[in-house]
């Protein structure tokens, strides 16, 4: 018996199946697709559904959902974890962070691990190697910075990420380059040593948009997976259930 997950993201909705704790197939779109919920429903006989929503707009898949599955999960800061919130405020937390972190833990049991999602913006998630969610950081995204520079001055140009060239930039294009890149970089780089510092065999998982972007910049030992929210996500549908 396979589940669904549905995580509606801030600027896309990803999709994904999963036979018990193995995924087997996934998709994306801008906004809901009820025709691929409605192909993939019927196609593996699916009885368990979570849907993470951090757009509110879950009322488009409500109907067929509850049409068709057994057991239907919306993800909220009452949803039982397999891992210990120590979040001052769990109604405020990002629904992709914790499940980042359960995604984390399903990995790396009883390991430190700290998770950075590199998107819009960039999220630095802690869990000790007792299961324990500590918080976390949040910062401005790779093109986020870009963005703002263009956004917030009367002159500089709107750039996005390419090859650092000079570590000193000797024109505008690259001074920009150069200093949102490698600032990035740096800042990232200083939270992996500093928590590599202060906690003993840390692992650290890379994911996000940006994540190959990181893989290919940093020196640090870093695990990339583009999958850890939807594990995460598909880890909490299946200790809800048990």
């Amino acid at each position: 018996m396979s589940q669904l997950i549905i995580d509606i993201g801030n600027t896309r909705v990803k999709y994904a199946i999963f036979d018990d704790y193995q995924l087997i197939e996934q998709d994306c779109s801008q906004d809901i697709d009820v025709e691929l919920i409605y192909k993939w429903v019927k196609h593996y006989a699916i009885k368990k559904v979570l849907v993470s929503d951090v757009r509110n707009i879950r009322t488009k898949v409500e109907p067929i959902l509850f049409e068709k599955i057994d057991t239907v999960l919306f993800l909220d800061e009452n949803t039982r974890l397999p891992i210990k919130n120590h979040y001052r405020t769990p109604s405020t937390l990002g629904k992709d962070r914790i499940a980042a972190v359960v995604g984390a833990w399903h990995q790396y049991p009883n390991k430190n691990c700290l998770v950075v999602d590199a998107g819009t913006a960039i999220t630095y998630d802690f869990l000790d190697a007792s299961g324990t969610y500590l918080g976390g950081n949040i910062s401005p995204g790779l093109m986020t910075r870009f963005r703002s520079l263009h956004d917030y001055t009367g002159k500089l140009p709107l750039l996005e990420e390419s090859e650092i060239k000079e570590e000193i930039g000797k024109d505008t294009t690259n001074a920009i380059t150069s200093g949102v890149e490698l600032g990035i970089i740096f800042e990232v780089e200083r939270y992996i040593s500093y928590f590599s510092k202060k906690y003993s065999d840390l692992h650290v998982i890379i994911t996000g948009g940006d994540a190959l972007f990181f893989e290919r910049n940093l020196k640090n030992s870093i695990f990339v997976d583009l999958n850890v929210t939807l594990t995460g996500l598909n880890r909490i549908l299946i200790y809800n259930d048990k």
